[in-house]
């Protein structure tokens, strides 16, 4: 029965994360968030293309995604372990996220997606990291920067709060696929040619870069 719960879970999480928020909401302004900016269907390029406040929508509800399942999955289930199921729904409903089986399996970078879910289960750690995020971004002005050192400060602080190897590791998988997503952001970093929040565009029809 635990197996069934768990794995019908799994399957809610992914297919509750799959939903492409960001596709979705430009659509309606017929705009293939695909072909425009980054390419990328998350908030910052939505943001940067559409607009901010379609930015921030599409930031609230990739959140929410990640929250529902994993708030709610404990309260429902109560007979089932609660950590194993949050960290069930938490790594579903993310790669759901980035990983959305609606686009061909291409999707977005899921901080958004992995904020909501975190903070349904692993509250002080994800503020702390969150604090990492604003001050790296506050300084540097890079999204992608600030989430990439904010994934790596979330294990560390995750080990410093609970002190537990499950969740360390659990945070260290997370943090990872994160990093991972960021990938071409870090090349970009590299070269010198990731996009500043607030830097003003070099062409009008040029296609920019993304953080999250």
């Amino acid at each position: 029965m635990t197996a069934a719960i768990l794995v019908g879970c799994a399957i809610t999480s992914y297919l509750l994360g799959s939903i492409p928020t960001g596709y979705l909401l430009a659509k309606v302004i017929r705009i293939d968030i695909r072909t425009v900016g980054s390419g990328n269907i998350g908030a910052t390029n939505v943001m940067r293309t559409v607009g901010v406040r379609m930015g921030i929508a599409v930031l609230l509800i990739d959140a929410a995604k990640g929250f529902l399942p994993v708030f709610f999955a404990p309260l429902i289930f109560p007979s089932v372990e609660r950590d194993t199921l949050q960290i069930v729904c938490c790594l579903f409903v993310i790669a759901g996220h980035n990983w959305t089986c609606w686009l061909k399996f291409k999707g977005g970078k899921g901080v958004a997606t992995s904020a909501g879910a975190l903070l349904a289960f692993l509250r002080y750690p994800l503020l702390s990291a969150a604090g990492v995020w604003l001050v790296v971004f506050g300084i540097s002005r890079y999204v992608s920067l600030a989430s990439i050192c904010a994934a790596i400060a979330l294990p560390l602080v995750t080990w410093l709060v609970v002190k537990n190897t499950r969740l360390l590791a659990f945070t260290m998988l997370v943090a990872a696929v994160a990093i991972y997503k960021h990938k071409s952001n870090i090349r970009r970093l590299l070269a010198g040619a990731e996009n500043r929040v607030g830097k003003k565009k070099a062409e009008s029809g040029e296609r920019k870069v993304s953080g999250a």
